[in-house]
C-alpha cells in the first residue's frame, strides 16, 4: 500500500438551528448537513478559528469496545505527540527491525469468502509511526524470481494508533487477509500461488519473529485539526488505516487532541460475516452520534436502486448530496482498499458531478490541489 502527500488541515464546527449560532461562525454562506437533528458546517480550507473467535472478540475488544465510550482509555507515552512531522524509513529492507508477533486471530465469521486476520506485533516501542502509516513486512526464505536473495518487502496499512492496542506505544497492529489462489478450471486451491507475506503473517504464532521495515507514508495521515471532516471510504481491509483514525477520536484519552469534528464511515464487504471491527464502529455509532457515522456496503447481501450487488460506489451515490457539500466546504476524503475499487467510484462520483452540473475532472483537480483528496489502493 504505498502512500505519498501529506493531508491537509480542515475545520468544521457542529452548529445549532438558530440564526446567532449562524452568526456566531461568521460565515455568511455554507452549506448545512444534518443528521441526527444536528447541523454540520465545514469550512473552507485556510480559515482560522461475529459468529466465530469471540476469544478475539472478548481479547482485543476488551480494551477497545468496552473501553469506548464517553470514559476514553489513558494512553503512554505522551511524547509520541511531540513530533511536527511521522518519522519515516527508520527501518528499512536491508536491515529492517526483528519485532514479535503478539497474537494473531481471525476476525471474520464462517460465512465470509476467506480469512482475516488481526495481527499484534510488538516493535518495543522501537519503530513508532503516526495514524495512517505503513509497515512494510519481509517474510522468511528467499525470493522465487531472485534466488538467493530474501523476499521482497510487502506493505500493509497500521490498523491502530501510535499506541497500539495496548495503548502503551510498544505494539502496532495489521490487518491481513489471506490470499489464496484457486486454479479457474478445476476450481481447486494451489497452494504454490498462494500469498507469500499474508499465509506467513495468517500462520503465525505468538511468540514468533517477524521483519519490518518502515514506518513509511504521508498521504494518509490525518490533518492536525481535530474539527476537521473526514469521509473515509473502504473495501475490505482497507479499513485499517480508518480503525487507527477512529480509535485516536473516539477511544483514547489523548491530553492534546479532542475530536469534535465529523467522521463518516462507507465500509464495503461481501456480507455481515465479513464486516471487520464492526463492534467497534457500532459503539462509535451509540457514543458519539454526533461526530459519527457508519454506512455498510454488502455486496453479496444487499442491492442496489438498480438491483444489481450493493457497493460502496452506490452508498456515495445515496449521499452524493451530503457528501458533494462537504466536499465543497473543505472535508478530506480518504479511499482505502484494493485498486479495483476506484473505477466504479470515480465513474459514479463522476455522474453524480455532471447531473449536479459540475465537471468532475476540474473538481478532482481542485480537491487534489486543497490535499481534500487522499487515496491508497493495492
Amino acid at each position: 500500500m504505498a502512500q505519498a502527500l501529506s493531508a491537509q488541515v480542515s475545520w468544521s464546527v457542529r452548529i445549532g438551528s438558530d440564526a446567532s449560532a449562524n452568526r456566531a461562525t461568521g460565515f455568511k454562506e455554507c452549506n448545512n448537513i444534518c443528521f441526527n437533528n444536528k447541523s454540520w458546517i465545514s469550512t473552507p480550507l485556510g480559515l482560522k478559528a461475529k459468529n466465530v473467535q469471540l476469544k478475539y472478540q472478548f481479547k482485543v475488544q476488551s480494551t477497545s469496545v468496552q473501553q469506548a465510550g464517553k470514559s476514553k482509555v489513558s494512553v503512554t507515552p505522551l511524547e509520541l505527540e511531540n513530533g511536527k512531522e511521522p518519522l519515516l524509513n527508520l527501518y528499512k529492507p536491508k536491515e529492517p527491525y526483528t519485532a514479535t508477533i503478539v497474537s494473531v486471530e481471525r476476525i471474520v465469521g464462517p460465512k465470509a469468502p476467506g480469512e482475516t486476520c488481526h495481527i499484534v506485533i510488538d516493535h518495543g516501542g522501537n519503530v513508532p509511526y503516526w495514524e495512517g502509516q505503513s509497515y512494510g513486512v519481509i517474510p522468511p526464505g528467499e525470493n522465487p524470481k531472485k534466488p538467493g536473495t530474501p523476499n521482497t518487502v510487502r506493505l500493509y496499512s497500521i490498523a491502530s494508533t501510535r499506541y497500539g492496542d495496548s495503548f502503551d506505544g510498544k505494539t502496532t497492529s495489521l490487518c491481513v487477509r489471506r490470499a489464496v489462489y484457486y486454479d479457474p478450471e478445476t476450481g481447486k486451491e494451489d497452494p504454490s500461488k498462494k500469498g507469500i507475506c499474508s499465509n506467513f503473517l495468517c500462520d503465525s504464532k505468538p511468540g514468533d519473529k517477524i521483519k519490518i521495515t518502515g514506518p513509511s507514508g504521508k498521504i494518509m495521515l490525518l490533518p492536525e485539526d481535530p474539527k476537521a471532516t473526514h469521509i473515509m471510504i473502504a473495501t475490505g481491509t482497507g479499513v485499517a488505516p480508518f480503525r487507527g483514525y477512529l480509535r485516536r477520536m473516539f477511544m483514547e484519552a489523548v491530553p492534546t487532541y479532542h475530536f469534535g469534528g465529523l467522521a463518516w464511515l462507507f465500509l464495503g464487504v461481501a456480507n455481515t460475516d465479513s464486516l471487520l471491527y464492526d463492534d467497534e464502529f457500532d459503539s462509535y455509532l451509540r457514543d458519539y452520534p454526533d461526530n459519527f457515522r457508519y454506512d455498510k456496503a454488502l455486496s453479496r447481501q444487499e442491492k442496489n436502486k438498480s438491483g444489481g450487488k450493493m457497493y460502496v460506489q452506490d452508498k456515495i451515490e445515496e449521499y452524493s448530496d451530503e457528501i458533494f457539500k462537504l466536499l465543497d466546504s473543505g472535508a478530506h476524503i480518504y479511499f482505502c482498499g484494493l485498486k479495483g475499487m476506484m473505477p466504479g467510484i470515480q465513474t459514479t462520483l463522476k455522474r453524480v458531478a455532471e447531473e449536479r452540473g459540475e465537471n468532475w475532472d476540474e473538481k478532482l483537480s481542485q480537491l487534489k490541489k486543497n490535499k481534500q483528496w487522499h487515496v491508497e489502493v493495492y
